[in-house]
């Protein structure tokens, strides 16, 4: 087993397409390109104006959410964050969380550990005025 793995995040194939989801946003799960055993990492870019298709919440796994750039506001449970450039957003597994982008999109790193089958997609998760 290699000691160590590289890739490029921009480079991990993006799977929102695959899920109807291009027009709102990009999300590249590296977890298997790193070849990571138990942690789960991903690069999402959400869309200018643009709110993720689903919230989603887990049954065992902590997340993390880290903004590389732009701005936008995070949904958790019933409250709605502001968000920006290095925020840094602990999230307990049973948390509803999704993002919107304000008008410059939304990019940030989620990582956390790897539970096959944990997340909950949640279509219809109503986002407080």
């Amino acid at each position: 087993m290699a000691t160590f793995t590289l890739v490029n995040l921009g480079e991990v194939p993006d799977r929102a397409g695959a899920a109807g989801l291009s027009a709102i946003q990009e999300a590249r799960f590296a977890r298997g390109d790193l070849g990571c055993e138990t942690i789960g990492l991903a690069l999402q870019r959400i869309k200018p104006g643009r709110r993720q298709g689903f919230a989603h919440r887990h049954k065992r796994a902590e997340e993390v959410y880290v903004v590389l750039s732009g701005s936008g506001r995070m949904l958790v449970d019933d409250k709605v964050l502001t968000v920006s450039p290095l925020d840094a957003i602990r999230v307990e597994p049973s948390v509803v969380r999704a993002f919107e982008a304000g008008p410059q999109g939304l990019e940030l790193i989620v990582f956390g550990p790897h539970h096959e089958g944990d997340a909950e997609l949640l279509q219809e998760h109503p986002w407080p005025h």
